[in-house]
């Protein structure tokens, strides 16, 4: 009896830390376990994969994958009030999937600031990484900021804006490892709509209407604090992977990438540079389609990923 007591204190204990700790992970799978595996890596800081869950996980896993999703600590369904929000944090955290669901390699897909985060473990951890997709992915993140700057600047240039060239002429003398900077920065794409498409296709609007509607975004709460976090409790601040991929591509693990012509983000020359280290054949750049790639080019991106995985050749 005594024993049983003991044994019943020791599980209360080992589940009150696991609950201190901030443990908990929102993830879900889709598919069949035994396929090859997909993990997604969702954008941010403070987002969440409740809209790749939404509308493209289960397509993909039709296509033959087993798919992961899952929340980092502290963003999403992952609630933490304690999270530190660093990288270190998030490799834990994909670790931990790693685990969870039996993996030992996976396929990786980086969207947007889930590119860093794949990139960064796929440094740490290669003998995990079977590839990496790029999708809609920071590489980085300087090169993205002047491509933001200097295209709001060229849109105020032409109406005459003056108050927004004197506001971006601020901006530029700002601290470029600041987090003001990185605010601002994103504010000024935000209000020319740099992460939007601008005339979707008819099955992306139907996507992208359902997101009144679907209960699993609905619920959705965003953390507003994780980019102040990140900001605090990461020494890196901004970031150019360039240099990783490259090492990682020389390693032999494949290396794909799908982009979107009408994504603020990226210009066409940051584009033809990570096409240098992906090869042609595996970087993807489409038309109508901005920086929510999965859904602005559903079917392009399903027969993308399908033809790298699947594919002999590659």
């Amino acid at each position: 009896m005594r024993l049983l007591i003991r044994l019943f204190i020791a599980v209360i204990a080992s589940l009150l830390t696991f609950s201190a700790k901030g443990q908990y992970l929102y993830s879900k799978s889709f598919g069949i376990a035994s396929d090859e595996p997909i993990i997604f890596l969702h954008g941010g800081p403070g987002s969440s994969s409740v809209y790749f869950e939404a509308t493209t996980a289960q397509k993909l896993a039709n296509e033959g994958f087993y798919v992961v999703i899952y929340d980092r600590r502290g963003e999403g369904r992952s609630a933490d009030s304690t999270a530190r929000m660093n990288y270190e944090e998030f490799f834990e955290d994909l670790n931990r999937i790693y685990q969870k669901y039996q993996l030992t390699r996976a396929h990786l897909i980086g969207f947007s600031f889930g590119g860093l985060v794949t990139t960064l473990f796929a440094q740490k951890y290669p003998e995990k990484v079977k590839s990496i997709i790029l999708a809609s992915a920071l590489i980085s993140q300087q090169a993205s900021y002047n491509t933001i700057l200097n295209a709001v600047g060229h849109i105020y240039q032409i109406h005459n804006e003056t108050a927004n060239l004197r506001a971006l002429e601020k901006i530029r003398a700002l601290d470029t490892n600041s987090l003001v900077y990185r605010t601002e920065v994103f504010a000024h794409a935000s209000r020319n709509g740099f992460f939007s498409l601008q005339n979707p296709d008819p099955e992306a609007l139907r996507l992208y209407s359902t997101y009144k509607t679907d209960t699993l975004i609905t619920r959705y709460i965003k953390n507003d604090r994780a980019v102040e976090m990140l900001w605090k409790n990461e020494q890196r601040k901004n970031i150019d992977t360039t240099p990783v991929l490259q090492k990682l591509a020389q390693a032999q693990i494949p290396i794909y990438a799908i982009y979107g012509k009408q994504d603020g983000l990226y210009s066409k020359e940051q584009i033809v540079d990570l096409q240098r280290i992906t090869g042609t054949k595996r970087l993807n750049y489409l038309d109508n389609c901005s920086h929510t790639v999965f859904i602005d080019q559903q079917v392009k991106f399903l027969e993308a990923i399908k033809k790298w995985l699947k594919s002999s050749d590659n």
